[in-house]
């Protein structure tokens, strides 16, 4: 281990599930097929939107932003992890421990934002049908994503910036499969109230307050729901919003515990099961869930496969005639 004063390291070790030493072939191919699976079921899901004019909607246009950011969750961390298991290494650089804190949490926080904008526009769409194209106009759309986008950013930003203020000493261990910025700090050997204070202060304000908005778009909701007189518009309006309340649940019941419960116990255990949970498992059912409740998805994509392969036949036999 390179220390600097005793205050700067070159490298730190990810242990992640190295306790199993055994399991490490099936971990591997377990996370293996996982990631292509989130990889190939989101890259689908953005295809259909893009290649169908159908799709062209403020709820698809979300969707195909919430599936790129679940590929750059997942890759932010599972590559690494599988190279890890690969080559029996442990070691992550200083310099790649920040830039994995850094879009972890851009991505973390852009996710938890494009839920709470498409919550809010399930709200419109079913409390207010009549105005939602005037609401929920291009402009708008964009506007929201962008803001997203930004907020992400400078929050990712100041919370990596802390991150290399603090100093490490001879622990340089990170019971974890990824660099999360909440096992740094407990690593740390300097004053981390800040980095705490920041932290925790960024989780309520900004995941306590985004789920505050979709429980309260949900809300509001279910009572539009409840006034719809005929059984089938209640059906129609609940199987629109199903599969978003399936996700949403799943997203904030895992991330949120894993950091409230960090400021109580430090049980890199029940952690890394915890975040095995929202950033990979969620990102992976992400597009069956959206795709297999959703008529459109599944219509868009038998297209996008059939046309594929009409261009392919097309080519395959020009090809002959030449």
């Amino acid at each position: 281990m390179e220390l600097d004063n005793n205050t700067h390291i070159s490298k730190f070790f990810l242990l992640g599930f190295s306790e199993q030493s055994e399991l490490q072939p099936l971990i591997f191919a377990l996370f293996v097929s996982m990631y292509l699976i989130t990889v190939f079921g989101n890259l689908f899901i953005i295809l259909a939107v893009s290649s169908d004019p159908r799709l062209h909607t403020p709820m698809y246009f979300f969707l195909s932003n919430l599936s790129f950011v679940d590929i750059c969750f997942t890759s932010t961390t599972i590559p690494k992890m599988l190279w890890n298991i690969q080559t029996q290494s442990q070691v992550i650089t200083y310099e790649g421990c920040i830039t994995q804190i850094y879009f972890f949490i851009f991505s973390a926080v852009l996710d938890i934002f494009l839920l709470a904008v498409m919550a809010y526009d399930h709200f419109v769409a079913i409390c207010y049908p009549l105005h939602y194209t005037v609401i929920m106009n291009p402009l708008f759309c964009g506007l929201l994503v962008l803001v997203s986008w930004i907020i992400s950013t400078l929050d990712s930003l100041l919370q990596s910036l802390m991150v290399l203020q603090l100093s490490f000493c001879t622990n340089v261990e990170i019971p974890h499969y990824f660099c999360e910025i909440n096992q740094m700090i407990q690593l740390a050997c300097s004053d981390t109230f800040l980095n705490n204070t920041v932290m925790y202060f960024s989780v309520v304000l900004l995941g306590g307050g985004l789920l505050s908005e979709i429980l309260y778009s949900y809300s509001k909701i279910v009572s539009s729901i409840s006034g719809i007189s005929s059984s089938q518009g209640k059906y129609k309006a609940f199987s629109t919003c199903a599969s978003h309340l399936s996700v949403v649940s799943l997203f904030f019941c895992t991330s949120l515990g894993v950091y409230l419960s960090s400021a109580t116990t430090h049980s890199s255990h029940s952690s890394e099961i915890a975040s095995v949970m929202y950033t990979v498992v969620t990102p992976m059912l992400n597009p069956f869930i959206y795709s297999l409740r959703n008529k459109d998805i599944r219509k868009a994509l038998k297209r996008f496969f059939v046309m594929a392969g009409l261009k392919r036949s097309i080519i395959l036999g020009l090809e002959k005639c030449s």
